[in-house]
C-alpha cells in the first residue's frame, strides 16, 4: 500500500506550508500529492507550481470538475502537466454537485453517469492524438451544423494514458468507475464498510473484463497524530460537519446518503439540521465519534499502524493522508510518523 498526501483546497491561508509539505512528502517517498478545486482556485495551477518543485512525486487532481471545462480541454490541461512533470500526473474527475455545477458553472447537472463516460472517452481519444470525432448524447464534436472541424491535439504527452480517476460514491457511479477508471478517489472511506462499496466496484470492473486489482483505490483520510485519539477527533469534525451538513442541499447531500449507508442516519439527520440552521458548533458535536474513527487515522503511531493494516486488508491500495494539525511543523511530522507507521504494519 503506498501513500500520498491530500493538499485539499489552496486559498486557505496556508499556501506557503502546503507547499512545503508536498516537497516534504516528496522526500518522504511518498507517491502522490493530490490538490482539489470547488469554487475558489483551481487545481491544475497549483499542481504546476508544486511540479516545478519537486522531482518524483505524482501531482494528482482530486478532483477537475466536469462541469468546469471541456473534455477538449481537461486533455489539454493533463498532456500539459504530465509534459511539465515528466510523467508524474494523473488525471482524477468528477461531476461536483449541483448547487456548484448550475450555480457556479452554468451547467445542468442532469445525467451525471452518461455525461461522465462521454467525458472521458473524448479525454483519453484526445490524449491517444487522434482526430476527435465523437456523436454521444451530451458530447458531440465536431458540432454537426457549423463550420468546424475534427482536430487532434499538437502536443505529445509523456504518456498516451494518462492514469484516469474518478470521484465515486453511489452505487451507479462506483459501478462505472470500475468498468472505466484506472483508480477510485472515495472520500470517507471506512475499511468496516468497504464490502459494499467494493462489490459495486468489481461488478463494474468484471463489466470491462478486468479484476479489482488494475484499480487503484485511493482514499483520502484525516490524519491527526497524539497521545489521546479522541481528542484528535475533534480537529476533524469541523471537515466532517461541513461535508455531511452543507456540502449540497437538504435534498441532495450525497456524502449525507454516504453516512447513512454506513449505519449513521439519525446522527447524519442531525448534523445536517443543526448545519443549516447556522448551528455549526452544534453541527460539529453531532457528528458521531464512531464515524469519525472509521474513516480518519487518529491517535500514536501504534494505533495508526492498525488501523492501516485495516485500510491495506480492506482493499486500499493508495493510502491518502490530509493532515488536520494546528501548524505546519506538526503536519509534517505527522507525515514522518505516517511512514514509520506504514513500516511498522507491514503495509508499506
Amino acid at each position: 500500500m503506498r501513500l500520498g498526501l491530500n493538499l485539499g483546497y489552496w486559498g486557505a491561508g496556508n499556501d506557503a506550508s502546503n507547499l512545503a509539505l508536498a516537497k516534504h512528502a516528496d522526500t518522504l517517498g511518498y507517491s502522490v500529492v493530490w490538490v482539489a478545486e470547488a469554487y475558489g482556485s483551481d487545481a491544475p495551477t497549483v499542481l504546476a507550481w508544486i511540479a516545478a518543485q519537486t522531482s518524483a512525486i505524482d501531482i494528482g487532481s482530486a478532483v477537475l470538475q466536469i462541469p468546469a471545462r471541456t473534455p477538449a480541454t481537461t486533455a489539454m490541461t493533463a498532456a500539459t502537466l504530465d509534459t511539465l512533470s515528466g510523467g508524474r500526473f494523473r488525471l482524477g474527475l468528477g461531476v461536483s454537485g449541483p448547487q456548484v455545477s448550475e450555480g457556479w458553472h452554468g451547467v445542468r447537472f442532469g445525467s451525471p453517469l452518461g455525461r461522465t463516460r462521454e467525458y472521458v472517452d473524448i479525454v483519453r481519444a484526445a490524449l491517444r492524438r487522434e482526430r476527435v470525432r465523437y456523436s454521444g448524447e451530451h458530447f458531440q464534436l465536431p458540432l454537426p451544423d457549423g463550420p468546424g472541424k475534427a482536430l487532434a491535439l499538437t502536443v505529445h504527452p509523456v504518456r498516451d494514458r494518462i492514469p484516469t480517476y474518478l470521484a465515486a460514491i453511489g452505487p451507479r457511479n462506483l459501478e462505472l468507475t470500475g468498468e472505466i477508471a484506472d483508480g477510485w478517489l472515495p472520500v470517507f472511506f471506512s475499511p468496516a464498510h468497504a464490502a459494499g462499496h467494493l462489490q459495486h466496484l468489481r461488478a463494474g470492473a468484471e463489466k470491462a473484463g478486468r479484476g479489482l486489482d488494475g484499480i487503484d483505490i485511493a482514499p483520502t483520510v484525516p490524519l491527526v497524530t497524539g497521545e489521546d485519539w479522541r481528542t484528535c477527533a475533534d480537529a476533524v469534525r469541523a471537515y466532517a460537519a461541513l461535508y455531511l451538513g452543507g456540502m449540497g442541499s437538504r435534498e441532495q447531500n450525497f456524502y449525507n446518503r454516504l453516512a447513512c449507508r454506513m449505519g449513521f442516519e439519525a446522527e447524519a439527520a442531525e448534523v445536517q439540521e443543526k448545519f443549516l440552521a447556522k448551528d455549526r458548533a452544534g453541527a460539529m458535536a453531532a457528528v458521531p465519534l464512531e464515524f469519525i474513527d472509521a474513516t480518519a487515522l487518529l491517535g500514536p503511531k501504534e494505533r495508526i499502524a492498525e488501523r492501516m493494516t485495516a485500510f491495506a486488508e480492506a482493499g486500499v491500495t493508495t493510502l491518502t493522508v490530509a493532515p488536520y494539525l494546528p501548524d505546519p511543523d506538526s503536519s509534517a511530522a505527522a507525515l514522518r510518523a505516517a511512514v514509520e507507521a506504514a513500516e511498522l504494519a507491514g503495509v508499506a
